[in-house]
């Protein structure tokens, strides 16, 4: 019987069509484009060696504007911002008129360029020569900034190039700008010097109290800070640099301990007046005017030179301090004064009473640097619930450094949170309200464990203690402002892309 079923072809025939249809070279490319398509990642956050901008600008007005950006950039930082709040305010100013530009900044110079080829490389330097926190006038120039920035009437150079009446309000905008700049920079201290010292004096009797000293420590060292302040303004007149101005304050501080032990006969009992809480109230006030959260903030923002900077800066008058307490204690122990350390562990005041001596202490070291009514209110505030955090975390069994790590943290996250609704800039709130968790006592405490020949290690241990808790304060207080202006900018970003026109 026949096979019903076909022929087989031949074996080389029988191949698939599959394998015998070759694909296009056209074909291929669109598979292989399409693949890597979806294997690339996203364009850099941070492009670098970007092409000048095409634009068309006017050598003359793209300089006046680089010229008034960096007048808020060299305002701010030395009046008491970071870095990054100095490269933000220039570049932001910028912007609102069109200008790209780049940015350098150092501890003592700002550098602003604009590449562009038609009005060629533009660029301004300005050297930061002072360093003096005013609180009040960085208030005014960040508010002063934010409405430059914000002002949807100014105009753009690359609209000015064609229209002179354009041109024309572009230049009446900047001599505008350039004169409120002038208003608030040449206008005098929001308090007068007499002023400034009894804010200090205040300071140093609220940390007293939080110290546990009682009525006769709390007056003696605001008496004593209050002469410190008036003997070292009047040195810093002769010119003298500022570890001399630092050792000098805490000699001083120092001194007046060493004399409460050496003479005899004080009308106050010693032991309702310990020496040590008059020394470290004292010095409080030398502690709080060092940058270490500033040099905090520059290195964590990527401002290494800056950092290494103020760093340094804060290095070298901590051993003013140092030399200055140190140099009275070796005197004192030669000339045979027995010194002790007072037992602080029992405080005769209770916690609610040291929540507000902590708010008097940062609102006071906020006057002092010329703080406004109402920010020093804020600031109050804010230390106050700072040390009430930090102390229920010490009181739970948490390292000091950890409590005020967490105290710095919540601090900071607050300031900068409220900062564009309350026009205070976050640097203001931040460093005032952590005054009360310096640790000036235990500075003290560990050069004099050094001096007066404690077992070894005694006295290299509270100094370590102190330096931790002061790391602390100044990374919480940068993490805190860090997480909150990246909160502030996520809300930003749907509200901006709902905006009408967007998109």
């Amino acid at each position: 019987m026949p096979d019903p079923r076909p022929p087989r072809p031949p074996r080389h025939a029988r191949a698939s069509p599959k394998l015998t249809s070759a694909v296009s070279p056209g074909r291929r490319r669109q598979l292989l484009a399409a693949l890597d398509e979806r294997l690339s990642g996203s364009a850099p956050a941070s492009p670098v060696g970007r092409r000048a901008q095409r634009a068309r600008l006017a050598e003359r007005q793209v300089r006046e504007v680089l010229e008034v950006a960096v007048r808020f950039g060299e305002a701010v930082l030395s009046l008491g911002a970071t870095a990054a709040a100095s490269v933000d305010v220039i570049q932001r100013t910028c912007a609102a008129f069109g200008v790209p530009c780049q940015v350098d900044v150092t501890f003592t110079a700002i550098l602003v360029a604009h590449d562009g080829p038609d009005a060629g490389t533009v660029s301004v330097l300005r050297v930061v020569q002072t360093r003096a926190a005013d609180y009040h006038r960085l208030s005014r120039l960040t508010a002063l900034a934010h409405d430059v920035q914000t002002d949807p009437g100014t105009p753009e150079l690359a609209d000015a190039l064609d229209d002179p009446a354009v041109r024309e309000a572009v230049q009446q905008r900047l001599e505008r700008v350039h004169a409120s700049l002038d208003e608030v920079l040449e206008a005098p201290h929001r308090y007068r010097p007499a002023l400034v010292t009894a804010a200090l004096g205040t300071m140093a009797a609220g940390v007293a109290v939080l110290l546990g000293g009682g009525p006769p420590v709390v007056l003696l060292s605001a008496t004593v800070t209050a002469v410190i302040d008036l003997v070292l303004r009047r040195l810093g007149g002769w010119g003298l640099p500022s570890f001399f101005l630092q050792a000098a304050g805490a000699a001083m501080a120092t001194t007046v301990a060493v004399a409460l032990l050496a003479v005899p006969g004080l009308p106050v009992a010693l032991s309702a007046l310990p020496p040590s809480l008059v020394v470290a109230s004292g010095i409080i006030a030398l502690l709080a005017g060092l940058s270490l959260v500033g040099a905090a903030d520059d290195a964590i923002n990527g401002f290494l030179v800056t950092a290494s900077g103020r760093l340094l800066e804060v290095l070298v008058l901590t051993l003013g301090l140092v030399v200055g307490i140190g140099g009275v204690l070796d005197v004192a122990d030669r000339l045979g004064v027995q010194l002790v350390i007072a037992d602080t562990s029992q405080t005769p005041w209770p916690l609610a009473v040291q929540v507000v001596a902590a708010g008097v202490a940062s609102g006071a070291w906020a006057a002092s640097s010329f703080a406004g009514p109402r920010a020093a209110a804020q600031v109050a505030a804010w230390g106050a619930l700072g040390y009430a955090v930090s102390a229920l975390l010490v009181g739970a069994g948490a390292a000091p450094a950890v409590g005020a790590a967490v105290a710095a943290l919540l601090v900071g996250f607050g300031a900068e949170s409220l900062a564009e609704r309350t026009r205070v800039p976050a640097a203001v709130t931040a460093t005032c309200a952590i005054v009360p968790l310096l640790p000036g006592l235990t500075i003290y405490q560990g050069l004099f464990a050094m001096i007066s020949g404690a077992p070894p290690g005694t006295g290299g241990g509270l100094l370590l203690g102190a330096a931790m808790v002061g790391v602390g304060l100044a990374a919480g207080t940068t993490l805190g402002t860090t997480l909150a202006s990246r909160v502030r900018e996520t809300r930003r970003r749907p509200a901006d892309a709902q905006a009408p026109g967007a998109g």
